[in-house]
């Protein structure tokens, strides 16, 4: 008698699927619940299997790229892959799609580089990017992390989103860098940020690197939640920060205009 494919359905119930894929999936599924590089015995009970059970999975997976095995430590954290896949997911979100013609009208009309940043596993990411055609210009890459407190989208997340999804990057940019976030004491941190809520914008100037400067501003969704930045970038000599100037109404009206379309009311924000 003929038995099913695993991936036709059954006679009965859901279609079936390999079970073995999905014994393994959970420790995929743990690694990215962790977000951080886990040791085997860790990783393992965290998926609900014995680490025995775990390393095969884990040597399969490191082959094609979705878990990467750290050489001092040893531990597994998510491979080159999985954060390939995950860019990709960030990319095809609806208010990405609506957002990247945007763009491109905003660094025609401005004559800087324009991007889109969107909150990811690792911070702030850049997933969408508009070339300035001016000749000068500020090369940004897609899957660029942002620093949340050295950069204007970073301050824009820092601003909206709640401290607790914040709070371990934050830390970790202190202890990396302690002398270029030295005048970032929490009161100066909220003093800063507050000023990011109430302008409807955040800006950057020499901030993570010397002689670019940026402006961003935010786009929410019905909920009043922050999905995305639209971020101008430039060379500091030539970019207008002023918050009443050309480059901030133009990044603000695209703002409120992509978030009118995702359902968002200003007694929501």
């Amino acid at each position: 008698m003929h038995s099913p494919h695993p991936s036709e359905s059954t006679e009965r119930g859901a279609p079936r699927g390999i079970q073995s894929i999905e014994v393994g999936g959970q420790l995929l599924i743990a690694l990215a619940h962790q977000g951080r590089p886990m040791a085997l015995k860790d990783l393992a009970r965290e998926a609900g299997m014995a680490p025995a059970k775990a390393h095969p999975y884990l040597v399969s997976f490191i082959k094609i790229g979705l878990v990467e095995q750290e050489g001092s430590s040893g531990r597994y954290g998510l491979g080159p892959l999985a954060l390939q896949l995950g860019l990709i997911s960030l990319q095809q979100y609806e208010p990405v799609r609506l957002a990247t013609p945007r763009i491109e009208e905003l660094a025609l009309l401005l004559g800087h580089t324009v991007a889109i940043t969107v909150w990811g596993d690792r911070g702030p990411t850049i997933v969408r990017v508009a070339e300035s055609p001016s000749p000068v210009h500020i090369s940004m890459r897609h899957g660029t992390v942002m620093s949340l407190t050295g950069t204007a989208s970073g301050r824009l997340f820092a601003a909206h989103l709640p401290r607790e999804r914040t709070q371990v990057l934050l830390n970790a940019e202190q202890q990396q860098e302690p002398q270029e976030n030295s005048g970032h004491s929490e009161a100066a941190l909220e003093a800063l940020l507050a000023g990011v809520r109430n302008s409807g914008l955040a800006n950057s100037r020499d901030g993570v690197v010397q002689g670019v400067s940026a402006l961003a501003a935010p786009v929410f969704d019905d909920q009043g939640r922050l999905v995305l930045t639209l971020t101008a970038i430039g060379p500091s000599g030539s970019f207008d920060l002023d918050p009443e100037g050309p480059v901030a109404c133009a990044l603000k009206k695209a703002g409120s205009d992509l978030s009118r379309q995702l359902g968002w009311r200003p007694a929501a924000a």
